[in-house]
């Protein structure tokens, strides 16, 4: 009777438990591996955002020391070391930031002396008119302007001093950061170069290497013709200017140099401001202007870009101004400078690998 009494409670014994799922493969661990998925997304694009103006420096900062890779060179091959071919094209871009600011601040600050200077001038010129003199007597005009620019407009010119020496100080450090950087770039482009093509297999090293020099010649053309034309339309504004007897020809013609370098609206914008300033001056020198910048777009766009830009990006038209808008729209003027030879590097991509698997397909 015992044995047969304690075999149910062995039988129990031995079943096994019921199944339950790993945690893993659960609804809360599936859930939760979802939750912390989004959450992580949501912080680097946060800390995307918030960094972009770093990336866009150092985005620049890559593409100036592509560019300025082709003079390097060209100096290594007359013979000098790497070391001192980039001492040489990176002092001749200080000269070139001192160039433009000794032309561009002089004439500036000039100008707001002489009117600083004149405003007492104007004041008494306005203040001895009869018809002011007679509102003022009715209205009590001065006083309400004397209080308003004590109470009011003085703390709020004061308040955007210090805000526009912030933008000031601001910039100088962008500036210099930019040329750190660039020169950086430039003394490790061909170590950078070596370790990111370790990154390729083996298999694929070789064909790697060749297309990213071509891109990087083709971004070294694009940024060397893209000065190269800023450069022609600057001397020639200059020398126009010059003829005219327009007022500080040589800071308003690297003001148009500046501007050429922007895609699309750039040479627009420097004849605008150059056509604005004759105008000022006079009416006949206006015009001129205005006929002279008419008659160098056509000139350069039919002439100048296809000659200096043949060899260096192989864009379509339509191409180049679709990248230009998004890249405008994307980074600004930043974006409209970088997109066209990503455009080209693009589609040299394309061309070389996508078309031709298309092709055995």
């Amino acid at each position: 009777m015992s044995a047969e009494a304690e075999s149910p409670a062995v039988e129990d014994v031995a079943k096994p438990p019921p199944y339950v799922p790993p945690l893993s493969r659960g609804p809360f661990m599936f859930g939760l591996v979802g939750g912390l998925g989004v959450l992580t997304a949501i912080a680097l694009a946060q800390m995307v955002v918030r960094s972009l103006s770093v990336i866009v420096l150092v985005v620049v900062a890559m593409f100036l020391a592509v560019g300025l890779n082709p003079a390097v060179e060209a100096l290594q091959r007359r013979g000098l070391a790497r070391r001192g071919a980039i001492s040489i094209v990176f002092a001749g871009v200080i000269v070139a930031f001192v160039l433009f600011g000794l032309a561009v601040v002089p004439p500036v600050s000039k100008q707001l002396t002489e009117f600083i200077a004149a405003v007492p001038g104007y004041v008494t010129e306005l203040s001895n008119h009869p018809t002011l003199r007679q509102l003022d007597a009715d209205y009590q005009i001065l006083p309400k302007v004397a209080t308003f620019v004590t109470s009011q407009l003085g703390p709020s010119l004061a308040s955007g001093v210090v805000g526009a020496g912030l933008v000031v100080l601001d910039g100088v450090f962008t500036t210099v950061t930019l040329l750190v950087l660039m020169l950086y770039f430039l003394g490790s482009l061909h170590t950078i170069k070596a370790y990111l093509l370790k990154l390729v297999p083996v298999s694929r090293r070789e064909r790697t290497r060749e297309i990213s020099e071509q891109i990087l010649d083709g971004i070294g053309g694009y940024v060397a013709g893209n000065v190269l034309i800023s450069v022609i339309a600057g001397v020639l504004t200059w020398i126009f200017l010059s003829v005219m007897g327009v007022k500080y020809a040589l800071a308003l013609a690297l003001v148009v140099a500046l501007t050429d370098l922007i895609p699309l609206v750039g040479a627009t914008i420097g004849a605008v401001l150059v056509t604005g300033v004759g105008l000022l001056q006079s009416l006949p020198v206006g015009l001129a202007c205005a006929v002279f910048f008419v008659v160098y777009q056509q000139v350069e766009n039919y002439l100048i870009y296809p000659r200096v830009m043949k060899r260096s990006v192989d864009v379509t038209p339509a191409v180049t101004v679709i990248a230009a808008l998004f890249g405008g729209a994307l980074l600004g003027i930043v974006g409209a400078l970088v997109a066209i030879p990503v455009a080209a590097a693009i589609a040299l991509i394309i061309r070389e690998f996508v078309l031709p698997r298309q092709a055995q397909a």
